[in-house]
């Protein structure tokens, strides 16, 4: 697999072209039907297949999934980029009701991550959620200090505006903002991938494959297990899925032409957006690995990019992709 590059300058961090999320490992797809043990051979075979960039965070389980990354990952350290987020504030129960991004949270929450990374040094640190009461610059200039003190490579927003973005990276250069971006949210394309741009920051987008449903996996009949993050998402309710229908058809007719998938479809238009977008899709299956990290190789004519690109326009996408909390969390 070929590589892009994150950020510039000094803040530059180069990673495969296709990461892993390993958040679902943990928490949000129902239970895990492999086990630990099956999960870490997933990690270390997305390795041998050319993935070199890991996501996760302290609040996926909460804290397991750092456990287990680290774990999987210890022996092959030197091959890899980690990324792990700080910003909530996690009760003792394993909720998170709220933000949390002061300084000393901060800190604390770099301190406990290094340990369950097995990791002397975070190779990117992103604010999970912008925490509206702590001043961004306060967030970036805690962040900088921990790079000074070699505890941290890089720092990331995600879910970020762009006046958040451009505030924040005037204090610490920003490597990469992450957010939800795919061919059925296009959220991004307004402000925050022009921003990215200008400031010569990576984009990095989550739920590339909408959660699976660009995957054409996913239909009105599909029963989501207890537990399943999409029980909550509005765009998974069943008139939502039956309009939303139109949209992944148009996908899997154009894979079935190219003789590739439709997940992979979604990929390489993604891929073919920005040279500095590095999409993360989660699975727990090392065929998907395989299967997403060939989208790199699958090519879109200039034709079927535009079409692609103007899907929405023809086709509007039915339901939020969170549910009224969710929203009221990113700004929405």
């Amino acid at each position: 697999m070929h590589t892009r590059t994150l950020g510039s300058g000094s803040a530059a961090l180069d990673v495969s072209a296709v990461g892993l999320g390993v958040m679902g490992m943990s928490m949000s797809y129902g239970p895990n039907p492999g086990s630990r043990e099956d999960m870490i051979a997933v990690v270390r075979g997305a390795v041998d297949l050319g993935v070199t960039f890991f996501d996760t965070a302290e609040v996926y389980g909460p804290y397991v999934n750092e456990e287990l990354l680290g774990e999987a990952l210890q022996p092959i350290r030197d091959q890899v980029q980690i990324a792990t987020k700080f910003g909530w504030d996690i009760q003792p129960d394993g909720t998170y009701p709220r933000p949390d991004s002061r300084p000393e949270r901060i800190r604390r929450v770099a301190e406990e991550s290094l340990r369950r990374l097995r990791v002397e040094r975070i190779d990117l640190l992103y604010q999970h959620r912008v925490d509206p009461d702590v001043p961004i610059e306060d967030v970036a200039g805690t962040v900088a200090e921990l790079v000074a003190e070699g505890k941290v490579g890089r720092f990331g927003l995600s879910e970020a505006g762009a006046s958040t973005i451009r505030r924040a990276h005037a204090v610490l250069p920003v490597t990469a903002v992450q957010s939800e971006y795919s061919l059925w949210t296009r959220d991004p394309e307004a402000e925050v991938l022009p921003v990215c741009a200008e400031l010569g920051i990576g984009f990095v987008p989550f739920s590339p494959l909408g959660k699976g449903f660009l995957t054409g996996t996913v239909s009105t009949t599909t029963q989501f297990a207890p537990g399943d993050i999409r029980l909550r998402v509005p765009r998974f309710e069943a008139d939502n899925l039956a309009a939303n229908e139109a949209l992944v058809m148009h996908v899997r007719e154009l894979a079935a032409a190219k003789g590739v998938t439709p997940g992979q479809v979604a990929l390489a238009w993604l891929l073919a957006q920005r040279p500095w977008i590095v999409p993360i899709p989660g699975t727990r299956r090392l065929e998907r690995v395989a299967e997403n990290a060939s989208a790199t190789t699958v090519g879109l004519s200039a034709d079927e990019r535009a079409d692609l690109d103007a899907l929405l326009a023809r086709i509007s996408v039915a339901g939020n992709r969170y549910n009224e909390a969710g929203m009221k969390m990113v700004g929405l």
